[in-house]
């Protein structure tokens, strides 16, 4: 365990939440409940939690669109979904929702411990640096915002993820398999174009208006993001 954490549990089945609480408050933890959909988001958009740990199927607002609500407003806690939906595909739509590892039911309360040790540990090891800059195009991660030449480009949470973690990684080669592990949470190939698809969208956004392209791919390796030659 990395720390003692606070952790919001939203989940509308009360065995299941308290054998959850339980286990976790018996870990050193401590936790908040929240019995449906509408309840979680208001407990996770109003109060800091290290983690949230979400069932897919809620009442009131169900699991994908609260994720995806909290994702939009700007709230990057980690989060992990824990559903009866186990197949390729529920795992693929949860985590493109915003949720950094998803978990199927049933399960061992050893693995769910580790994994929301991984998410958080993930969620922590981002440099110190709060402005991240490649030529002309900067980034400053408290404010959220990204601008090239002095001009605003406006992205999605997914978007300016996948865009810091290239400036992080400025130079160097970036493979797919980082990209799906560091930017998705995924720890399985989804055998989708979800990568292809948001470099396509951000190097549109790094670009227009630009004559000098910054994100390149490299054919059969990944990705670099480098300043011009």
């Amino acid at each position: 365990m990395l720390y003692a954490m606070r952790i919001l549990i939203i989940e509308d089945d009360a065995e299941t939440a308290d054998n959850l609480s339980r286990g976790l408050q018996d870990s050193g933890h401590t936790t908040e409940h929240a019995a449906n959909g509408k309840i979680g988001l208001e407990l996770a958009s109003s109060q800091h939690f290290d983690v949230l740990i979400v069932d897919r199927m809620l009442p009131e607002l169900d699991g994908l669109s609260l994720l995806s609500q909290i994702r939009a407003a700007g709230n990057h806690t980690p989060a992990l979904f824990l559903s009866a939906l186990g197949e390729v595909d529920d795992r693929v739509t949860g985590l493109q929702a915003g949720a950094d590892d998803y978990l199927a039911k049933p399960f061992a309360f050893a693995e769910l411990l580790a994994r929301i040790d991984a998410i958080v540990r993930r969620h922590n090891a981002q440099d110190t640096d709060t402005r991240l800059r490649i030529a002309d195009l900067e980034m400053d991660r408290l404010q959220r915002t990204v601008t090239r030449g002095g001009q605003i480009i406006n992205l999605q949470a997914r978007e300016f993820r996948l865009l810091e973690f290239l400036m992080q990684h400025a130079g160097q080669v970036v493979t797919r398999a980082m990209l799906l592990e560091q930017v998705w949470g995924y720890h399985f190939d989804p055998q989708t174009n979800v990568i292809d698809v948001h470099i396509s969208r951000l190097r549109a956004k790094l670009e227009h208006g630009f004559d000098t392209p910054l994100l390149h791919t490299i054919r059969g390796a990944g990705y670099c993001l480098r300043e011009p030659d």
